[in-house]
């Protein structure tokens, strides 16, 4: 899930110039999904599952929504580009599917996307997680508590005992920074961190993504949808591009949507045509932020 505002970026930040070489590649991966319409299958949800789906459908890609690491294995075998699998709604037997399924898309050589849904909260989700450190995900999508709560999981630095687990993040993202710094350098991925604004790190890099719009907290599955997003977008770029494609495309079709809503229903149905109709170069020439010191 997003956090509940949206804010000014820091000043300590720099704006990326319209012509580097990661808007370029911003805009490559738009055009390229809505070229290829990828398939990233998803392991969701289930009460957010349409909305990732559409949400897929809308940037141009492709869904397939299940709960199987079998059929997870049938899908990498030859249509799948990359696996999301979300962990907000869980029974016992994903115990075993879900790390599956992770296993799978690893042994293939596919990206993978996670969003930590609740991290920190129960046996279950606690063993689960603990499982997907064997086989760590390409990109993870969370907000500033997940990051945090995560990190302690795998027993990494940036783990804050004072952080409370849940959907809804209780921390800031600046407060995430050196959980998700960490946890990157541990997969050798990429972490996205939802919030007032987003934060997206290589472990070495960090890129600010302001925007977006305060009515995504009233529709339920904003997080996770932007998770099957960035999974699509994982399917034809490589991880730092792809979380940043699909959270910069987020916050252009949020900012769209919320001049058009009158309420959180027509904001769902406006958010998702602004996903379909915003452009690669709108989306690429959204405000990126560059860290100056990411240490």
């Amino acid at each position: 899930m997003t956090s509940t505002t949206r804010s000014a970026t820091p000043e300590a930040h720099r704006n990326l110039g319209i012509g580097s070489p990661l808007r370029q590649s911003v805009a490559e991966a738009v055009a390229a999904v809505r070229r290829t319409t990828p398939l990233a299958q998803s392991l969701t949800n289930f009460v957010t599952i349409n909305l990732v789906a559409n949400a897929q459908l809308a940037v141009g890609g492709t869904a397939a929504m299940h709960y199987s690491g079998e059929e997870a294995a049938a899908l990498d075998r030859g249509a799948s580009g990359a696996t999301y699998i979300n962990m907000g709604t869980l029974l016992e037997p994903f115990r075993t599917e879900y790390p599956a399924a992770a296993r799978d898309a690893a042994e293939h050589g596919l990206p993978w996307v996670l969003d930590p849904v609740g991290a920190g909260a129960g046996e279950l989700r606690g063993a689960i997680l603990r499982a997907f450190a064997a086989t760590p995900p390409t990109i993870i999508r969370c907000n500033a508590s997940e990051a945090i709560a995560l990190a302690g999981i795998w027993g990494l630095d940036g783990a804050d005992s004072r952080s409370r687990a849940g959907v809804e993040a209780s921390d800031e993202v600046d407060a995430a920074i050196p959980a998700a710094r960490a946890l990157a350098r541990f997969t050798g991925g990429v972490v996205s961190v939802s919030g007032a604004v987003d934060l997206v790190t290589d472990g070495t890099d960090g890129y600010r993504l302001p925007g977006g719009s305060t009515w995504m907290t009233k529709i339920t599955g904003a997080g996770c949808s932007l998770g099957g997003v960035t999974a699509t977008y994982a399917c034809v770029a490589e991880p730092l591009t792809a979380a940043i494609a699909a959270a910069l495309h987020y916050n252009r079709a949020a900012d769209s949507a919320e001049r058009e809503a009158n309420g959180p229903g027509s904001f769902q149905t406006a958010f998702l045509d602004a996903l379909w109709n915003t452009t690669a170069d709108e989306i690429a020439q959204s405000p990126i932020y560059m860290e100056k010191d990411m240490s």
